[in-house]
C-alpha cells in the first residue's frame, strides 16, 4: 500500500480530488454493474423478474447495511490511529475488525437466510414474483461472506488513502459479473438465480484482489499478539462502528416499510420503484462518494488534531455536491420519460417512474448535502447524531406514505424522500457546527 502523500499535510483539494476520483470510479462501475444487472433481467426475464430482484432492495440494504456500517465504522478508528502515527493501537485496531467481522458473517448469514421469506411476506410480496424473489435472496445472504470481506478489505486501503485498490478490484469484477449474467441468463437460461450466482461470485473476486494488496504491504504487519483480546479496543471500534451500522438499518427499515406499502398497490408500482431506486442511487453517487472520502479525511485528521483541514474538507465535497446536482439533478428532471423506458418496458410503470424521477431530480440537492455532513460527523468519531437522524428519516418518511399513497399515487414515494432528507439534513448540519465550535472552544483552551 504505497502511500507517498500524507493525508493530515498538503493541499486540501488536491488530495481529496485524487482520493475522491478513484472511489467514485469504483462506484460508478458498481452502479454501472447494477443497471446492466437490472437490464440483463429484464430484458432476458421480463419485468415481474426486475420486480422481485427490486423488491429485496430494502431487505439487501438492511443486512448488508448494517455490516457495511460496522466495516466503515472499523475503517473510521484504524484511520484515526494511522493519522495519529499509533503503530501498535492501528494494528491492534486492524486484527480485532477482522475477529469482529468474522463473527458478524456467521450471524448476519444465518439471520438472513432465517428470516428472508417472513419479511418478504409481511412486504406483502406479490405471489408473482415471491418465488424469485426467495432464490436470489438465499443466494445473496448465503455468499455475505465475500460481500463483508470486500467492504473490510476496501475500507482497511480506504483508511490509508489508497482508493485505487478498491477501483481495481471492483473493475474486474464488475466485467466479471456483466459477463456471467449474460452467459447465466440468455445462453443457460438459469432465471433470478443466475444474476444471484454472477453477483456473489464476482464479490469473492474483488474481496480476493484487496486482501492480496494488503497481504503484500509493509505498514501492516500483523502478529498473534495483535489478535489477542482488548476490551478498550473493542469497545472503541463497536462504540463507533454500531451506531453507523444501526443508522443503515434504521434506513433501511423505512425502505422496507415503504417497499411494503407500495407492494400492495401492485407489481406496476413495485417494478417502477425499482426502477427508480437504481436511477436514484446513480444520481447520488458523486455525493455518497464525496461523503466516504470526506469520511477517510476528516478521521484521519481528527486523530492529527488538524481541525481547519477538516473545515476545508467540508467545504471541496460541498463544492463536489452542487456539481454533481446541478448535472445529474438536471438529467433526473428533464429526461425521466427516456430513463424509465431504458429500464421499464409497460407504458404504465414507465409513467409512474416519470412522476419519481421528476420529483427527485429537483430535490436531490438535499441528500447530496445530507452525505457530506453525516459523513464529517462519523469521521470526527461520533456517531450517534447520524444515527439519531436515520431514525428520524424512518419517522418522517413511513407516515407520507402510509397517509397519501391511496390518494395522491406512486409519487408519493418521492414526496416521502424529500421530506427524510430535509429532517435528516438539518440534524446532521446543527450537530456539524457544535461540534466544529466545541473543539475550537477546546483548542483555545
Amino acid at each position: 500500500m504505497e502511500n507517498t502523500d500524507d493525508p493530515t499535510n498538503g493541499k486540501v483539494a488536491k488530495q481529496l480530488l485524487c482520493f475522491f476520483f478513484p472511489m467514485l470510479l469504483t462506484n460508478l462501475l458498481q452502479q454501472v454493474y447494477s443497471f446492466a444487472d437490472s437490464a440483463i433481467v429484464d430484458k432476458g426475464l421480463g419485468d415481474n423478474a426486475l420486480g422481485a430482484v427490486g423488491n429485496l432492495s430494502s431487505l439487501i440494504l438492511l443486512i448488508i447495511g448494517f455490516s457495511t456500517g460496522l466495516t466503515n465504522g472499523f475503517s473510521v478508528i484504524i484511520a484515526q490511529k494511522y493519522g495519529a502515527k499509533q503503530q501498535t493501537a492501528l494494528r491492534r485496531a486492524i486484527a480485532l475488525s477482522v475477529k469482529l467481522s468474522a463473527i458478524l458473517t456467521v450471524i448476519l448469514t444465518i439471520a438472513g437466510c432465517l428470516l428472508l421469506k417472513p419479511i418478504l411476506l409481511i412486504m406483502q410480496t406479490d405471489k408473482l414474483i415471491l418465488r424469485d424473489s426467495l432464490l436470489y435472496g438465499y443466494i445473496i445472504f448465503g455468499g455475505l461472506a465475500a460481500t463483508i470481506a470486500y467492504n473490510l478489505c476496501s475500507g482497511i486501503l480506504r483508511a490509508f488513502s489508497d482508493s485505487k485498490t478498491p477501483f481495481i478490484a471492483i473493475m474486474v469484477s464488475s466485467a466479471l459479473n456483466i459477463a456471467l449474467d449474460y452467459i447465466l441468463i440468455f445462453l443457460l437460461h438459469t432465471g433470478v438465480e443466475g444474476a444471484a450466482i454472477a453477483t456473489v461470485f464476482s464479490q469473492v473476486v474483488s474481496a480476493f484482489i484487496c486482501f492480496k494488496k494488503i497481504k503484500k504491504s509493509d505498514m501492516i504487519s500483523l502478529t498473534s499478539e495483535d489478535y489477542h483480546n482488548d476490551s478498550a479496543m473493542y469497545l472503541e471500534l463497536l462504540k463507533n462502528a454500531v451506531p453507523m451500522a444501526c443508522t443503515n438499518s434504521v434506513i433501511a427499515v423505512g425502505c422496507m416499510i415503504v417497499q411494503g406499502y407500495i407492494n400492495g398497490v401492485g407489481v406496476s408500482y413495485t417494478s417502477a420503484y425499482s426502477a427508480c431506486s437504481k436511477y436514484l442511487n446513480l444520481s447520488i453517487l458523486p455525493s455518497i462518494t464525496a461523503g466516504a472520502s470526506l469520511s477517510a479525511f476528516v478521521s484521519q485528521n481528527y486523530g492529527a488534531g488538524k481541525i481547519d483541514r477538516i473545515r476545508k474538507g467540508v467545504r471541496v465535497c460541498i463544492a463536489i455536491s452542487l456539481v454533481s446536482y446541478i448535472l445529474l439533478g438536471s438529467v433526473m428532471y428533464f429526461f425521466p420519460k427516456t430513463l424509465a423506458g431504458f429500464m421499464l418496458n409497460e407504458e404504465e410503470t414507465i409513467a409512474l417512474a416519470v412522476q419519481y424521477l421528476k420529483i427527485c431530480g429537483a430535490m436531490l440537492f438535499l441528500v447530496n448535502f445530507l452525505f457530506v455532513f453525516r459523513n464529517s460527523v462519523q469521521g470526527m468519531g461520533y456517531p450517534f447524531i447520524p444515527m439519531c437522524s436515520g431514525i428520524m428519516e424512518m419517522f418522517l418518511r413511513i407516515p407520507v406514505i402510509m397517509l397519501f399513497l391511496s390518494s395522491i399515487g406512486f409519487r408519493t414515494a418521492a414526496y416521502a424522500e424529500a421530506i427524510a432528507w430535509v429532517g435528516a439534513l438539518a440534524m446532521n448540519f446543527a450537530a456539524y457546527v457544535i461540534r466544529i465550535r466545541k473543539i475550537n472552544r477546546e483548542v483555545r483552551l
